[in-house]
């Protein structure tokens, strides 16, 4: 057991005014399984390249362990994965049955040892990569958004792999996933960075118990401040009325004794201090004011109006098959779409998900035309938005892109802003962003469109969840119709009216 020692640090990209971090100080110890939370934007991969040594920083950071991030670059990917695993660095040691025994924990099967690695799917490297780096002798794991290419099944079992391990940060919003495989979490606050010891769930419950005390709080001292306010007002209006008939003339009598003087000046000063004192209290619940709600994330509700069709069936497919390259890559898929149904496409990776979305959005809209057999029906002059699982090709100014989509400025930047969006962001190029907040870029477009019906492929892929939950109840609010795929469990179980279970070919 070593500690990781983070001291006073402070960091600023290039090129920015807004600090990163600035004088922050906590510690960990590598043999916990910590979760790494916070707002999309807030420093969470750039923290884990400053472990690195990525970057110059202020402050220090020390530690006694080599650090290894997930996720690296391949090297040669289009060699075979034993090939590849056995020059990674530190494995040369390792006994290749304890390699296939680490494997198998994943569900990983031999034979895909023996195929090139840029061939497996996206879920299979995950897997294997991940294996590796934990066979690593003394080697502390920085691990970031493991899940965004894991379909269910696949996140429950890396989840309950990573349970079993100890010594890691993981960057995850998935609320379920770091349920099962944490117990410490590092959140990056507005205005600090906490660790807490637990899972999500009870981070996430004090979380919300300390801002309802600080906004119960907060009202209190409101209150407090406006009768403090007003007793003062009052105090010094005794006070100057008690001051002005020190020294002059008494209405009543043509000249004051000098033992009324006497107490007339006691009485005032009574009253000057009285009012002093009531000034001090009302600078003190100011301040004390001041330190609540730093760290209060401010949620606010997302809008979205959504179109009506005049057909209740807005799409339906009637056993479909699609190909690539002639090959069948889902078996027979059929379900109908009403108006106000919210369906989830579930299945293992592979197995068509994406695929039967862009066979619905037609060339149109994804570009792409598929080969299929069966039976695709869409209700006359359907109206669709559609947030691609792709982010890269977001590049240049959100006003030029705003333009491009056809949608209103003032309302994309305002819901992007309530996704917590900076209005320094506003001004950078898109291609700067972090993936999470590229993703949000996608969403707002969406939510400015009215259309009739609304398709996601992956949009929860690096959002945090904060956001997550915002979706969640623009969803529950505005009831729009809803072809989605997405692997958050949370999410589905909260938002989904349906789910529709796709399979691969031979399986």
């Amino acid at each position: 057991m070593s500690l990781i020692q983070v001291s006073d640090l402070s960091f600023t990209y290039e090129g920015s005014y807004e600090p990163v971090f600035e004088h922050a100080s906590f510690q960990i110890d590598t043999d916990w399984k910590l979760g790494f939370v916070g707002r999309n934007g807030r420093g969470k991969t750039t923290f884990l390249n400053l472990l690195r040594k990525q970057f110059e920083y202020t402050g220090s950071i020390t530690a006694s362990v080599e650090f290894d991030y997930f996720p690296f670059a391949v090297e040669e990917p289009e060699r075979m994965t034993v090939e590849v695993l056995e020059h990674l660095p530190g494995l040369a040691d390792v006994p290749f049955w304890q390699v296939k025994k680490e494997l198998s924990r994943l569900q990983v099967t031999e034979d895909v040892l023996y195929r090139p690695f840029a061939t497996l799917s996206n879920g299979e490297q995950t897997k294997v990569l991940l294996a590796m780096l934990f066979l690593r002798e003394g080697r502390f794991l920085l691990i970031d958004e493991p899940t965004n290419h894991l379909d269910r099944e696949a996140r429950e079992m890396v989840s309950e792999y990573l349970n079993s391990k100890k010594g890691f940060i993981m960057v995850s919003h998935d609320r379920k996933f770091l349920d099962g495989c944490v117990d410490h979490i590092l959140s990056i606050n507005r205005n600090n960075i906490e660790v807490q010891k637990g899972n999500f769930s009870s981070w996430y419950e004090n979380k919300r118990l300390q801002d309802e005390f600080e906004l119960a709080e907060n009202e209190r001292l409101k209150k407090d401040i406006g009768r403090l306010q007003e007793s003062a007002r009052q105090s010094r209006r005794w006070a100057d009325k008690v001051e002005s008939t020190k020294i002059g003339r008494n209405p009543r009598k043509e000249e004051i004794s000098i033992d009324t003087r006497a107490y007339i000046g006691e009485k005032s000063r009574r009253m000057q201090q009285r009012r002093k004192n009531l000034e001090h209290r009302q600078e003190h619940a100011i301040e004390e004011k001041q330190g609540l709600l730093k760290n209060l994330e401010q949620v606010d509700s997302l809008k979205l109006i959504p179109l009506k069709h005049h057909a209740s069936r807005l799409t339906a497919l009637d056993q479909v098959t699609v190909f690539y390259d002639e090959m069948p890559i889902c078996q027979e898929v059929s379900f109908e779409l009403m108006q106000g149904d919210r369906i989830f496409l579930q299945g293992k990776n592979g197995s068509g998900k994406s695929s039967i979305l862009k066979l619905i959005l037609g060339k149109d809209l994804c570009g792409e035309a598929l080969n299929h057999t069966g039976k695709v029906y869409l209700a006359s002059g359907l109206k669709i938005s559609w947030v691609p699982q792709d982010t890269a090709f977001l590049q240049g100014s959100l006003r030029d892109y705003a333009v491009a989509c056809g949608v209103e400025e003032r309302l994309f930047m305002t819901l992007l802003r309530k996704l917590d969006f900076s209005r320094e962001h506003f001004e950078k190029p898109m291609e700067t962003y972090s993936e999470g907040q590229k993703k949000k870029v996608l969403i707002a477009c969406s939510l400015c469109e009215q259309a009739h019906l609304y398709i996601w492929d992956e949009p929860l892929n690096f959002i945090d969840v904060y956001s997550r939950i915002q979706i969640e109840n623009l969803i529950l609010q505005f009831a729009p119709t809803l072809l989605v795929v997405e692997h958050d469990e949370a999410f589905s179980e909260k938002v989904a009216t349906r789910v529709v279970r796709l399979w691969r070919m031979g399986m």
